[in-house]
């Protein structure tokens, strides 16, 4: 089986670095695994020094920028500490909800109990705003996309449990971990149960899009992220099935 790479470039010029990253990959180094494979180490292999200056998820996939000097960095790290930087993610969870939009404010404390996941606390918990649009249902799926207005540790994961939803293949917030399977969605399936391969065993959780100001040139950049070959897969087969698809907008 081809082994899918770990990253593509979106853009690049002598301040930045846009890439889309597999899931499984840290964008920096981790406290509590130093030796996990890290997206910066072999990323600087091609593009020399760089500074992270925003987070996704390991499991998650998508889009990151990197700055490629200091003051670059500084510059961006300061985009987003004054939440000019608007980013969209894209999930598939479990369940309907009954909402088109929803506004979730949940004060949240990273690193909140003994498996290290986030969680909610009004009295110790940092403010942490997210905006929900559900894009469309599919059997028993449904399409949400997300813009987190701040940048906490599994945001996006929490809020959405907190509110009755799970993204599929979560290991940490999902109470169904099992990987998607063809044959489980798709009426008259007639492959080989024994041989079949899923079509998603991963969080479904992408960073989609970005927009932010260049610190050199002060133009607006808006970059998009295409879903990983896996999850591309899934989201074909699901607009086959059910006529929904994330990317038709």
């Amino acid at each position: 089986m081809k082994k899918t790479p770990d990253y593509t470039t979106i853009y690049q010029d002598n301040e930045i670095v846009v890439l889309n990253k597999r899931s499984g990959l840290l964008i920096a180094a981790d406290r509590y695994d130093p030796d996990a494979p890290r997206l910066d180490l072999e990323a600087e292999e091609e593009f020399g020094k760089l500074y992270a200056v925003h987070r996704i998820d390991k499991d998650t996939s998508g889009i990151i920028i990197y700055a490629r000097n200091a003051a670059v960095h500084k510059d961006l790290s300061m985009q987003f500490q004054e939440r000019t930087v608007e980013k969209t993610y894209h999930c598939l969870v479990h369940g309907h909800p009954l909402w088109t939009d929803l506004t979730v404010n949940l004060p949240l404390l990273p690193d909140g109990d003994a498996r290290h996941r986030t969680v909610v606390n009004k009295r110790q918990g940092k403010p942490s705003e997210t905006a929900f649009r559900l894009i469309g249902s599919c059997g028993p799926f449904s399409w949400i996309e997300a813009k987190p207005k701040t940048g906490r540790t599994h945001q996006i994961r929490v809020h959405l449990a907190e509110n009755g939803f799970c993204i599929v293949c979560d290991p940490l917030y999902s109470g169904n971990q099992k990987p998607i399977r063809l044959s489980e969605i798709k009426r008259n399936w007639r492959g080989d149960e024994f041989e079949e391969q899923p079509l998603l065993s991963r969080l479904g959780l992408h960073a989609y899009k970005i927009s932010f100001t260049h610190p050199i040139t002060k133009e607006r950049l808006t970059f998009t992220a295409p879903y990983q070959k896996d999850m591309d897969a899934l989201r074909k087969q699901l607009g086959k099935i059910y006529g929904v698809d994330p990317l038709s907008e």
